[in-house]
């Protein structure tokens, strides 16, 4: 029986895809950093465990604490909607250190086994905000873009250890809590030039109407990447997300 390890199921995308995966009958190892049993139902499949990718000692912890995995899915993350010119040290530093950092020392804590098997899958989560600029989201935007970067690049060095790895970009998402999650880093609402520009932002986060990415889209792109061996790099998750990047192509 096939394991898969997830990072950020507390919500959201992660939380839809330790679903999904539990009921296709996977061993599944769900983090959070703060663990709740709650979020997901009971099984002899699951494990909760703590963790923040942003710190290496508890990722050397976790790792040793799942024991032996075939699929990571890098998903946690943060988000910021804030003007470039606005946008703190303290806020791109956090965007970096855990949507690109702590994907990439993720990555590279579980390439060692996966290289000694000659197997396994690694799956990062990145959006398609990198495919158009937008704005308000150009140092998030950034972070996932160098995520994009380095997993295209890590997919042509791992492939004859017979590791696959994949990126899933997801569209616009209501459902998930983005806005919660970067509303303290909001800069600029007292700024007459830029708060129109953040208050059409937040009313169109929350916009439900036209084609949107629902995280069971973004758990069966996971899916697809995690299962079949000729998923391409790059999978689209949501139907705002295919017309993206079939328009970037």
């Amino acid at each position: 029986m096939s394991t898969i390890l997830i990072t950020g199921c507390s919500s959201g995308y992660g939380l839809a895809a330790a679903r999904l995966f539990l009921d296709r009958g996977w061993n599944v190892v769900a983090t959070m950093r703060a663990p709740r049993p709650d979020l997901l139902p009971a099984s002899e499949r699951l494990r909760i465990l703590p963790l923040d990718v942003t710190d290496r000692d508890a990722i050397a912890t976790t790792i040793a604490d799942a024991g032996p995995i075939d699929v990571l899915v890098n998903n946690a993350g943060i988000g910021a909607a804030v003007p470039v010119e606005l946008t703190t040290p303290e806020t791109a530093r956090a965007l970096f250190e855990t949507n690109t950092l702590g994907t990439l020392a993720m990555t590279q804590a579980v390439l060692p086994e996966f290289r000694r098997r000659r197997a396994g899958v690694v799956v990062n989560v990145t959006s398609t905000v990198t495919l158009r600029p937008l704005p308000l989201v150009g140092v998030y935007s950034a972070s996932k873009a160098a995520v994009n970067a380095f997993t295209e690049s890590l997919a042509v060095e791992v492939a004859s250890f017979g590791v696959r790895v994949h990126l899933v970009l997801p569209g616009r998402s209501p459902e998930t809590r983005f806005g919660d999650n970067a509303r303290p880093h909001v800069r600029g609402l007292d700024d007459p030039d830029y708060a129109p520009m953040l208050e059409g932002f937040a009313v169109a986060i929350n916009d439900r109407s036209g084609p949107i990415t629902h995280p069971v889209d973004v758990a069966e792109a996971i899916w697809y990447a995690a299962t079949d061996p000729a998923a391409p790099r790059r999978i689209a998750a949501g139907a705002d997300a295919e017309e993206w990047m079939a328009a970037a192509e």
